[in-house]
């Protein structure tokens, strides 16, 4: 996973590793804090990172939605839900961002 990071984070986590530690520290407690399973929690984080129309966060949480066992078309379809919710433009940013990590596809 190392590799996928953005260099900006990776820079940002050799030069600030304490924080980046409780980053981190504080995400996993939240996802064990509860009772979705990751699985879940990923998609729920893409809504939001859809939500705030952050690439990066889509970017990432498509890759860590993939890794809990989300499938591409379980991705594409929380990204669609979300048409109702921030709007259709916004909704086409989000799956060209999805497809960037899942490729062309449907």
């Amino acid at each position: 996973m190392e590799k996928k990071l953005p260099s900006a984070y990776r820079r940002f986590a050799t030069d600030h590793p304490a924080v980046v530690r409780a980053y981190e520290a504080l995400g996993d407690a939240t996802l064990q804090e509860g009772p979705l399973d990751r699985k879940t929690a990923e998609l729920v984080k893409l809504g939001i990172a859809i939500g705030a129309r952050l690439e990066g966060a889509v970017h990432a949480h498509v890759r860590r939605a993939q890794d809990a066992g989300a499938s591409a078309d379980d991705i594409r379809h929380a990204v669609r839900l979300a048409t109702t919710t921030v709007g259709f433009p916004t909704m086409m940013s989000a799956l060209s961002w999805a497809n960037d990590v899942l490729g062309a596809g449907k």
